[in-house]
């Protein structure tokens, strides 16, 4: 038996709540995850997993041993990291889940220059803006705005983002510009985005001189994607609250104009996270550094209404 293979095929295991899932983050069939299991219990001559046709839970001594084996390995991984020449020599898969509009705006024009410093590093980079569970799709960290919903991730924030409130000229032809938040609520139609997961609208909100407004407002389309979100505004189906870096190429092309802006919106952090228990690879390290060195460099990020 290979015992460490069986360490970290039981370690996602326990991560993923399934052997399939665990085999297909690993890149191993499902019945070597299961004799490596197998053998590892032989080996230590307790039961660690309980199996039912549908989840796999761990039992107490399991419990137990997992804890231990995630500190063994993540002191074997640390050793393992500092035995590297530097940074440079950073290299292996990396999983990378972060949403769409940073991704094609920010992220991929720039990974040139990545690559240009750790050519041996790959990115397998998931690109949507639905919500990313790190530990069972093996995911080595996200890139995500607003606030955090799960505390016990590690986040590391590397920018803020100012929102404006914009639609196209050919709605405003049609039906005027809005001069308080309040008249949202009728003769106007908003872009409305809806969470992939929950199907939760974000409404837009507005504050001014102590006053504070929020709404969802009537709506022609609703969308679950932030490009889809910002074409739907340039087509003048409604009017639109997003970042700054989404909207500034359509508004300096005329394609979009701002509205309603002597009312200000809650700027939103953006986070690099990653989970507590995920072991702080070199070449995790080095690309958490290159985003946060991107992000505070970046002309579109760091623009300010």
């Amino acid at each position: 038996m290979d015992q460490l293979a069986a360490m970290r095929a039981f370690i996602r295991v326990v991560e993923a709540g399934t052997f399939s899932q665990a085999a297909e983050s690993l890149r191993m069939p499902k019945p070597t995850v299961t004799k490596l299991i197998q053998s590892l219990e032989t080996h230590v001559s307790t039961k660690l997993l309980n199996r039912t046709t549908r989840r796999v839970t761990v039992t107490p001594d399991g419990a137990a041993y997992y804890e231990r084996v995630v500190r063994l390995l993540g002191e074997l991984d640390e050793l393992d990291g500092s035995m590297a020449l530097s940074q440079a020599h950073a290299k292996g898969r990396l999983r990378v889940d972060v949403g769409t509009s940073l991704a094609v705006l920010v992220i991929i024009p720039a990974l040139p220059d990545f690559y240009a410093r750790y050519p041996e590093i790959q990115i397998d980079l998931g690109v949507t803006d639905r919500p990313v569970d790190l530990i069972g799709e093996n995911v080595d960290c996200v890139i995500r705005g607003g606030n955090l919903s799960d505390q016990s991730l590690i986040a590391r924030r590397i920018a803020e983002m100012t929102f404006v409130t914009c639609a196209a000229p050919s709605y405003l032809a049609r039906h005027g510009e809005p001069r308080h938040p309040s008249e949202l609520k009728s003769g106007h139609h908003i872009v409305n985005y809806f969470h992939p997961r929950s199907g939760r609208i974000s409404p837009l909100d507005f504050a001014a001189n102590g006053e504070t407004f929020e709404t969802t407002g009537p709506h022609l389309i609703a969308v679950n994607d932030s490009l889809a979100y910002v074409t739907a505004a340039t087509a003048g189906l409604g009017i639109v609250q997003a970042p700054m870096f989404m909207l500034h190429k359509y508004i300096e092309a005329g394609k979009l104009v701002r509205i309603l802006q002597e009312w200000s919106s809650e700027p939103a952090n953006i986070y690099v996270v990653y989970p507590p228990n995920r072991h702080l690879s070199n070449k995790l390290r080095v690309f958490v550094d290159w985003i946060a060195d991107l992000f505070a460099r970046n002309e579109l990020i760091q623009m300010r209404v």
